[in-house]
């Protein structure tokens, strides 16, 4: 199973409406998809995983302008003990209120619940993408980690 299935699939189970697959998928990929931070390596990455590039993801979470908490939250979601929760808080800070209320909208869904099925569906998405370390070691480990950021922002 790619990235994509997986994510819509995190997503199908989560939502309380009745949104088909390719909406699902065609919000996540708006969110996770790279965004205007992609280089040829990340476009690589992307398309190997289905569309979603959870490298740039993981690497906004881990510097750049986003809190500190953030750092503590990947880290966990990229370990191999329990996974942190996010906050509906903290997903409308890392994606922006605008795209999640477009999401949601897409979704027929408000931006509460919408965030709120992201904070759960994004720990699950990142925790199972990395399992034996695969999303970690596509960009170099924590160090290639920590320069994506940089070169994010």
């Amino acid at each position: 199973m790619d990235l994509m299935e997986l994510g819509t699939a995190l997503l199908k189970n989560q939502m309380s409406g009745n949104a088909d697959e390719g909406t699902l998928a065609s919000v996540l990929g708006s969110l996770l998809g790279g965004g205007d931070a992609r280089d040829s390596s990340s476009v690589s990455r992307e398309s190997a995983s289905g569309g979603l590039d959870l490298g740039a993801l993981v690497g906004k979470m881990m510097g750049g302008d986003t809190s500190d908490s953030f750092t503590d939250l990947v880290k966990s979601w990229l370990g191999d003990g329990d996974n942190e929760a996010i906050s509906v808080d903290q997903v409308k800070e890392l994606f922006g209120e605008e795209k999640i209320n477009e999401a949601a909208s897409q979704l027929g869904e408000d931006e509460h619940s919408f965030a709120e099925t992201l904070s759960k569906v994004l720990p699950d998405l990142v925790d199972k993408s990395s399992s034996g370390g695969s999303l970690l070691d596509s960009v170099g480990g924590l160090e290639g980690m920590m320069n994506m950021a940089k070169k994010l922002f």
